[in-house]
């Protein structure tokens, strides 16, 4: 195959409730423009709030202008709202929008209470996040003294967003020490307020100075830092802009880069104005010379599905059996995949279009039987796409405009006059979604999807891959409630000679097995099908198709929960199995996996990261197994088992979301994605309250000397442990591999950064480190060797690595990727003293001498307790250790008390 003109890669895997497909944002003439906040079908109708997101985010405008020196600001919104809300005559119907393209979501908690703003980002610093998420609590300002304005809080999810930075406080550790004194994790280091903790008994509390433990040197647990409510810092927008007068972001100037947050992990200890700084958004601007035209509006109403099946039935299609196969997937897609109510019309072309069915709407079994016997029987002619698509638009027009509705193309063959129909189709407000069958499809087609934010597939002549059913089985509504989504449950497919077996077990779970569906396609000749429900009972029933090679039983009402076994028997023929079901429940979440890879461009040497979230709700789903098979055009298979560790390509730990790297290219073209997904006895939901990438929750302010606390943040990880048993799959994402060189393919691959260094001080001044193993090639096989290396000054660790002070590693042998590395050592060289900061980053080297990039920084503090002095009478006082110049009442007293009693060392 050959290499793609003008090819983009895209890889969305649309799996269950829709695929994380790309932004429509753009930035003109320093405004943002087709940002999309839809409002969450589950969300009780309310016209407010509408008006409040048009209060934030226009709010929001003028505080990013002036945060980012007049560069940038809000110019234009579109707000989705829900189906099942009242109809309005200024809801517009959406043409490219869709809950899929959302940047933000205004959904309800889960759990109730938790309605912290948060940014879902998959990738590493300066990488664009995912999504915003907001509840409606929020966005009304009910939260106010807990995140502060919603329009700042805006902004600050904006910038994890947009610009890829991170957190600039810790909610895992609130203090650290530094030169022998205890500091709050603040940016910057200018913001001032005092450490105290709360006390409650019988209902009663107490605020009271924080205790010093004394054997980390730090403050006892449940110490806070309580901001000043009057500050004259200026930054930092991503510490916490609900102080009023932070109104920056953290330069290179006031950065704290010591403090132990996820900027300076994540960003190699940059503040975030240089991250921003970096960005395309900041390259391709100058500041602007006018006040910015506030943002204006539209709203969207998503309405019924609109769908045109656009089907080759050119002279290729009759190679291996791509016709039939085209018949298999296709009434997948009819009888399963697309909704009731939805409105489906069908087109075939070869060179000329020709219209197969009007417009029908779904409303029972039997417009879906009439739909299936229009697809396509014959194949002949050559291949005109403009003709098929143009015919599309014309069925629609005859009954909705084309704005918003859906196009799937499905191709197997070249067509060098694609483009010229490319102006039409961006003018059709119609999103297309492209299906390549085969290694000949058009090397534009790619170009369709990306310009209408449409799914585009590759299926292989590998009919055991299964993948033009994975395809079709994707293609689910971007609109639509996930518990109206299809839902694939199983695929998979098995070459068998001599009356070889294929067998194999299905899980339906307490959240699907509404309308599930068992499909088994084959090659010749009618295999043996045998399937038991749960509590063995034998199933029979299937509805056997012999001229499209297919059989399905439909599991009436809700599918039992539990395994499902079957047992399919042939000779020479490929079989295959594909399962679907829906959510059991529209009241209970079905658990759902959507996925997507890093960027649009596969250029050799430059590796993929494969990200698969998996959630129930809001929920993630931890301890599944994940695997992700990636074939290439030349039909060789790679399987990638993803992990959700917080290293390598792994963002975060524990988040639910799995991610591991690919540069296993074997050729150039385009490659196809699959996942398996599956639940078992390790596999547990769990309930994150405070997400990792947010604005902060204020526990309190100080007002006039007094502390004045905001009620407890709710509880992190409260159901934590609840087991879930289920199996997904699905695959329906496809990629394009350019500058992949003929074999041998030259090894430029090395190891990935170590993120997840840490470091404590053990036992006679020895520090205990321990990470993650990286590979030879990013996070696969085995790295050669380590070089470790500390410095007294974090900065010239960084800057100057290879001039600091290297550590012996001679006996630390690196362990497969993936593996926990602990590696203890004494300090030789460096007077390692009560109160020294010790700076430690290690870097890894594969085979071929090619180096990682240098670690995240870890540090540790030297601090030898003082002797407890020989007991004597003494005031029944607590042990402050706070600022001596308190503003809080009786705290300045109590340690003048303390400093004259001399029974403890005070840091200032």
């Amino acid at each position: 195959m050959g290499s793609f003109k003008n090819s983009v890669f895209i890889l969305v895997l649309y799996l269950l409730e829709g695929a994380l497909s790309d932004s429509l944002i753009q930035l003109n003439n320093n405004g943002y423009e087709g940002i999309v906040i839809a409002i969450d079908p589950n969300v009780p109708e309310d016209e407010t709030l509408i008006q409040h997101i048009k209060d934030m985010v226009t709010d929001a405008s003028p505080y990013l202008f002036e945060a980012t020196e007049k560069r940038f600001y809000f110019k234009n919104v579109a707000i989705l709202i829900p189906e099942n809300w009242k109809t309005k005559p200024e809801y517009v119907k959406p043409k490219l929008e869709t809950y899929k393209n959302a940047d933000v979501l205004v959904a309800e908690p889960n759990p109730t209470g938790n309605d912290g703003p948060y940014t879902e980002q998959m990738g590493g610093c300066g990488e664009k996040g995912d999504r915003i998420y907001l509840t409606p609590d929020f966005v009304a300002g009910n939260k106010l003294l807990q995140y502060g304005p919603q329009g700042r809080a805006f902004v600050h999810e904006w910038a994890h967003l947009r610009w890829g930075v991170f957190n600039e406080y810790n909610n895992d550790q609130k203090f650290y020490l530094s030169n022998r004194r205890k500091k709050p994790v603040v940016c910057s280091a200018g913001i001032t307020g005092e450490n105290v903790i709360q006390k409650c008994q019988g209902g009663s509390c107490v605020t009271q100075p924080c205790k010093l433990d004394r054997k980390t040197g730090l403050y006892e647990e449940g110490c806070e830092f309580i901001p000043h409510k009057s500050q004259t810092e200026k930054a930092s927008i991503m510490y916490s802009q609900s102080i009023d007068t932070v109104v920056e972001f953290c330069t290179e100037k006031n950065h704290n880069k010591e403090a132990p947050n996820q900027q300076n992990t994540k960003c190699n200890l940059r503040s975030t104005w240089e991250v921003i700084q970096d960005s395309e958004d900041f390259k391709t601007t100058t500041p602007m010379t006018t006040q910015p035209p506030k943002p204006t509006f539209s709203l969207l109403q998503i309405g019924q599905r609109i769908v045109c099946l656009v089907l080759d039935k050119s002279g290729s299609m009759t190679t291996g059996n791509r016709l039939q196969r085209l018949n298999q997937a296709g009434k997948l897609f009819l009888l399963q995949t697309v909704e009731q109510g939805s409105w489906v019309g069908m087109v075939t072309f070869d060179s000329a279009a020709y219209v197969k069915s009007e417009l029908v709407q779904i409303n029972s079994a039997t417009e879906r039987e009439t739909l299936t016997k229009s697809l396509p029987t014959t194949a002949s002619g050559g291949t005109s796409i403009c003709s098929g698509l143009q015919s599309a638009f014309t069925v629609i027009k005859k009954k909705y405009p084309t704005d918003g509705a859906e196009i799937i193309l499905l191709t197997d063959g070249e067509d060098p006059t694609i483009s010229a129909c490319f102006d039409e189709v961006k003018q059709s407000g119609a999103v297309i979604h492209t299906v390549a069958l085969g290694p000949s499809a058009a090397q534009e087609l790619e170009e369709l999807s990306k310009m209408t934010g449409g799914l585009q597939t590759y299926a292989s002549d590998q009919v055991q891959n299964n993948g033009l059913m994975d395809a079709f089985a994707a293609l689910s509504s971007g609109n639509k409630a996930v518990s109206q989504h299809s839902i694939q449950l199983e695929s998979r497919g098995l070459t068998l000679q001599n009356s070889q077996w294929m067998n194999g077990t299905v899980t339906v779970d307490s959240t699907v097995g509404k309308d599930t569906l068992f499909l088994i396609t084959w090659t010749t000749d009618l295999p043996q099908i045998l399937l038991w429900d749960p509590s063995g009972k034998k199933q029979d029933g299937f509805v056997v198709d012999t001229n499209t090679k297919m059989a399905y039983l439909q599991i009436p009402d809700i599918a039992k929960i539990g395994i499902w076994k079957y047992s399919l028997q042939a000779s020479s023929q490929t079989l295959t199995l594909t399962v679907t079901s829906r959510a059991s429940s529209a009241t209970l979440p079905p658990v759902t996996v959507t996925s997507k890879v890093n960027k649009d461009t596969g250029k050799f040497p430059s590796p993929m990261v494969v990200y698969v979230k998996i959630h129930q709700g809001a929920k993630p789903i931890l301890r599944s197994k994940v695997t992700a098979l990636i074939e290439s055009v030349d039909g060789k298979t790679v399987t990638l088992e993803l992990l959700d560790n917080g290293a390598g390509a792994d963002a975060t730990k524990d988040d639910g979301i799995y991610s591991r790297y690919f540069t296993a290219y074997d050729t150039n073209g385009r490659y196809s994605v699959k996942v398996w997904a599956l639940g078992g006895v390790n596999a547990a939901s769990q309930t994150v309250s405070a997400q990792q990438n947010g604005a902060m929750y204020i526990p309190g302010w100080i007002e006039n000397g007094e502390v004045k606390w905001n009620p407890p943040r709710p509880e992190i990880n409260k159901d934590q442990g609840k087991q879930v048993c289920f199996s997904r799959t699905s695959s329906g994402g496809s990629f394009v591999a350019t500058d992949v060189p003929k074999a041998p393919i030259p090894d430029l691959f090395p190891p990935c950064k170590i993120t997840d260094l840490k470091a404590k001080i053990q036992g006679d001044n020895l520090i205990n480190l321990t990470w993650t193993a990286p590979g030879d090639d990013y996070d696969h096989g085995r790295a050669d060797k380590y070089i470790i290396r500390i410095s007294t000054n974090i900065l010239e660790l960084r800057d100057k690595f290879n001039e600091s002070l290297q550590v012996n590693t001679t006996d630390l042998i690196p362990k497969e990727a993936n593996s926990e590395e602990v590696f203890v050592f004494k300090p030789e060289t460096i007077t390692f003293t009560n109160g020294t900061d010790l700076f430690i980053a290690i870097q890894a080297v594969d085979k071929v001498s090619l180096k990682s990039e240098i670690s995240n920084i870890a540090q540790v503090s030297l601090f030898i307790p003082p002797e407890i002095p020989p007991e004597q009478p003494s005031p029944s006082l607590p042990c402050p250790d706070i600022n001596i110049n308190s503003t809080i009442p009786g705290i300045h007293i109590l340690k003048i008390m303390w400093k004259w009693l001399g029974e403890l060392q005070i840091s200032l």
